[in-house]
């Protein structure tokens, strides 16, 4: 009988551990940041950046142990502060940047914007980033009729919310370096029977696709003389393809999110560009 209990305990603990094991999420280990690739010795060097942006950079998003600014704090010694919530679109980002300013006023050195892919999941219409109209203007002492254009603020649309955002950081920190971050291509995930997102190939209920949204984020940025880094062309992560997968979270489950392997790949990328921007003037 001893034996019997024994028996059906041991399957019961053996039966948790492989539950335990099998939860859901690859757990790759954080990676160990060569000597090699540190490099202190840049304009970055103890500058105090504020991130804003969705899932990939909340710090409460468990599909990785480290995200890029932990690295890149290593990396750079830069000093993160951080405002992000998972799920956020442009329009969070807005909301993101009040609460940023209120917590830490201009004791920031530069602030990184990386967000989009969730306005391509939830079909928000991209819209316009300005109007135009025929106005009257001065050129040259005489008064002529031209095409005149003004930007759009609307927080309906995802070219609005860009507008919102950056115009008011720049006004609110005209000496501070504000940089886009592209969304990265984006794999498939299903977090729930009702929470299921294909990857990049099916369109949106708009018809439209990721890269769409990419091309506005960079037209935006062209407009309000902010730099872009591209991680969308330039982090070369690829989910679709299965030998990419060592770079995400769970091979079945969720390739939209980045591991450890992932982030610090993009934080690489990142630390490239950075060598060649200023964080402040």
């Amino acid at each position: 009988m001893k034996t019997s209990r024994f028996i059906a305990s041991l399957a019961l603990l053996l039966l948790g551990m492989a539950a335990s094991a099998h939860d859901g999420h690859t757990h790759a280990p954080t990676v160990e940041v060569p000597e090699a690739d540190i490099n202190h010795s840049t304009q970055w060097n103890g500058k105090r950046v504020a991130y804003l942006g969705d899932s990939m950079t909340d710090p409460k998003n468990n599909s990785t142990k480290l995200h890029h600014w932990n690295y890149l704090e290593t990396l750079m010694g830069l000093k993160p502060v951080v405002f992000a919530r998972s799920g956020y679109q442009w329009d969070g980002i807005y909301r993101k940047a009040l609460e940023m300013n209120a917590a830490v006023g201009d004791s920031i050195d530069a602030i990184m914007i990386w967000a989009g892919t969730n306005d391509y999941n939830h079909g928000k219409p991209i819209g316009e980033f300005y109007t135009e109209t025929t106005d009257s203007v001065n050129y040259n002492g005489h008064m002529e009729l031209r095409k005149h254009r003004e930007f759009v603020m609307a927080d309906s649309t995802f070219a609005g919310n860009i507008n919102r955002v950056l115009s008011y950081l720049k006004h609110t920190y005209p000496e501070k370096q504000i940089i886009i971050l592209t969304p990265i291509h984006r794999g498939f995930a299903q977090f729930s029977d009702k929470n299921v997102q294909p990857d990049e190939n099916y369109a949106n209920s708009l018809g439209l696709y990721i890269e769409d949204y990419v091309e506005a984020l960079r037209k935006g940025a062209d407009l309000w003389a902010v730099p872009v880094i591209d991680l969308y062309r330039d982090s070369g992560l690829f989910p679709m393809e299965d030998n990419h997968i060592r770079y995400f979270h769970h091979p079945d489950t969720d390739r939209l999110h980045p591991n450890d392997k992932g982030h610090y790949r993009i934080a690489r990328t990142i630390q490239a560009h950075l060598n060649t921007i200023a964080p402040s003037f």
